[in-house]
């Protein structure tokens, strides 16, 4: 009996969702959400209630000489010995050099992903690199030159030769069709166009087509590059903050080796010092 009860397709129950007028208050809160809910609140209420008989309870008058040896945080904590062991100055000292080649290590493989985002990286204002060929697709592929200044940029590649390589094939085409105009319009005295020239619906289809690749692509380069930028930036304030960091850990290591001066806890400054040569 129970598996033609399991058998049978039963309906799904769905939680209702929040009113369209009570859209502002959040997600419609569940009887688990409201369990959890009451039962904290439940909690700090009860630890309250046993707080403030302990404070009706306190006796004024109560001293030991503990009292003298505890501190009490800003905010009335107590502030007591955890049971942590104290290290050694040599085990403090092993720990920072350790702490220090970690350091060192992230900064090395930080400043490696910098440096190699940078070199994909294609500024577009072309004061870096020079960019060559028209490529819409993947396929068609760049040519790309990359130079340390402008001056060698014009002194590697002239900006003339750069115009007349990408008009190139637009100059020529222009020619080629004022050519074709002027030999089908010679002898004939009507200046509207011909019918040939005007374009059906049909033969813009591809063109369209073609214009809003060209778009899309154009698109995603932009996005691709905005991306880029943004993980250029955040690469190069994590190397600012573990350089930061490395150099404070030295300081401390210096500190502790007695190599360098600075500032007591009493702020009194003082220096090492160096044997007369």
């Amino acid at each position: 009996m129970s598996s033609m009860r399991n058998a049978v397709q039963r309906r799904n129950h769905k939680e209702r969702a929040q009113p369209r007028e009570r859209e502002k208050w959040g997600v419609l809160e569940k009887h688990k959400d409201y369990s959890l809910r009451a039962k904290d609140y439940n909690a700090k209420k009860t630890r309250l209630k046993i707080l403030r008989q302990k404070a009706a309870d306190r006796n004024p008058d109560e001293f030991y000489f503990g009292m003298y040896s505890s501190k009490t945080h800003d905010k009335g904590q107590k502030l007591a010995d955890r049971g942590n062991t104290v290290l050694s100055h040599d085990a403090a000292k092993l720990l920072k050099t350790q702490d220090a080649g970690y350091l060192k290590t992230v900064a090395q493989q930080t400043r490696r992903a910098r440096e190699k985002l940078e070199r994909e990286y294609v500024l577009k204002d072309g004061k870096r690199a020079i960019v060559l060929g028209r490529a819409l697709n993947a396929a068609e592929g760049q040519h790309i030159i990359f130079a340390q200044s402008t001056e060698e940029q014009k002194k590697t590649y002239p900006i003339n030769s750069i115009k007349k390589q990408t008009h190139g094939e637009v100059s020529e085409s222009h020619h080629s069709d004022d050519s074709i105009q002027d030999n089908d319009n010679f002898g004939s005295d009507d200046s509207r166009p011909a019918a040939a020239q005007i374009k059906s619906h049909k033969a813009l289809i591809p063109e369209a087509a073609a214009q809003k690749q060209a778009s899309a692509l154009r698109k995603r380069r932009k996005r691709r590059y905005e991306a880029q930028l943004l993980r250029l930036k955040a690469l190069q304030s994590r190397e600012q903050d573990i350089v930061a960091a490395e150099r404070e850990l030295n300081l401390q290591r210096a500190k502790m080796s007695n190599s360098v001066g600075g500032v007591n806890k009493a702020g009194v400054k003082f220096k090492v010092r160096e044997r007369k040569r």
